[in-house]
């Protein structure tokens, strides 16, 4: 860990589940990083989508016990918080509205100041929508520290007519009423599949009952910087070809950026990506469907000499077997030779029966 007078730690472990808080001062502002695991170990750096932190956006993933072994058995992880979105018992304090509205690279500035405070080389990355948006910015700026990218429904295009328009509308109501009714509904509908938001007949799920609990806790003037941010965002289609590092993309059938994810695919050198599509779920894979990434992610790691521990090999609560995954994945290309796009499928019978 650096020594710079200009950081200060703080111990977070009762709350965190074992986990620490470091809050970083950066030339860019302050940036909270929660670290899990034995600093020895390779590093795995998390960022989360708008409104969210690492408990309301990875929980689901690193609560499912074959995936946290897994991570944690291979890597620290480094969850990287976008500014004012940190995990707080009496929630993060609003920013002044004075500060200038970062951009989308001072952002990926700030994970540089951060992996260079913790002395870092190379690290894994795992971002979520606007969070892998700024992890692939930061792969394309900064490759030598890139080993590679596991991203969920990820953004690559400058927004949509239609996303700048929710934009507008998500700017507004968190300008003029905060983290309103409304606002909570647009956010869910960006994270979630309609199976797991619920309907007059149906009531919404346990993860989206949380998550809106969740969102009751972000300061309104935080969240409406971060959304200014990637509003402002450049298309890095251009810059995908230059990534070297393997890439495994995993996207929700019914998320808003399906297309999106698609067509950083079709960009991507297919030489070192794979797409796995999963069905009846929205954008955040994480939460709604944790268990679909997880033999994806085995063979994905693999490539890197990264396994399991031995006893959580043949896991019967993962939705996903070898007959459920397209055969490309389980070639010996796939094995960190070579990715190809593939396809997932997990039915929706599976995903209700473990409800």
């Amino acid at each position: 860990m650096g020594d710079s007078s200009d950081s200060v730690s703080v111990d977070m472990e009762t709350i965190y589940l074992g986990g620490k808080e470091h809050i970083i001062r950066t030339g860019r502002g302050s940036v909270s990083v929660i670290v899990y695991g034995d600093q020895d170990k390779p590093a795995l750096v998390t960022y989360p989508d708008l409104a969210l932190n690492h408990m309301s956006c990875f929980q689901g993933l690193f609560f499912c016990p074959e995936a946290a072994s897994l991570l944690l058995h291979n890597f620290c992880v480094y969850h990287i918080s976008p500014p004012g979105h940190e995990f707080l018992q009496l929630g993060a304090a609003a920013i002044c509205s004075d500060d200038p509205v970062p951009s989308v690279d001072d952002l990926t500035n700030q994970i540089l100041e951060v992996l260079n405070y913790f002395r870092l080389g190379a690290v894994m990355c795992m971002g979520v929508m606007a969070g892998a948006y700024i992890l692939t910015l930061f792969a394309i700026k900064y490759r030598e520290r890139v080993l590679g990218l596991i991203l969920v429904s990820p953004l690559c295009k400058a927004p949509s007519w239609t996303e700048w328009l929710c934009n507008k509308v998500m700017s507004n109501l968190l300008y003029f009423y905060g983290m309103c009714g409304l606002l909570k509904e647009c956010l869910l509908y960006r994270y979630f599949s309609k199976e797991v938001r619920g309907s007059p007949e149906v009531p919404e799920s346990d993860i989206v009952q949380a998550c809106r609990r969740l969102l009751e806790e972000r300061q309104s003037i935080n969240v409406l910087r971060f959304l200014q941010a990637i509003d402002r965002r450049p298309d890095i289609t251009d810059g995908l070809k230059r990534l070297k590092c393997r890439t495994l993309i995993f996207v929700g059938e019914n998320s808003p950026f399906h297309p999106e994810a698609l067509h950083m695919t079709a960009k991507l050198d297919r030489r070192y990506s794979a797409l796995v599509e999963v069905q009846a779920c929205g954008s955040m894979v994480t939460e709604e469907q944790p268990h679909a990434m997880l033999i994806p992610m085995e063979y994905f790691l693999m490539g890197y000499g990264l396994y399991r521990p031995s006893q959580f090999s043949d896991s019967p609560r993962s939705p996903l077997s070898p007959s459920c995954i397209a055969p490309e994945l389980l070639s010996p290309e796939s094995m960190g030779l070579k990715l190809k796009p593939i396809k997932t499928r997990v039915s929706s019978q599976i995903r209700h029966s473990e409800r």
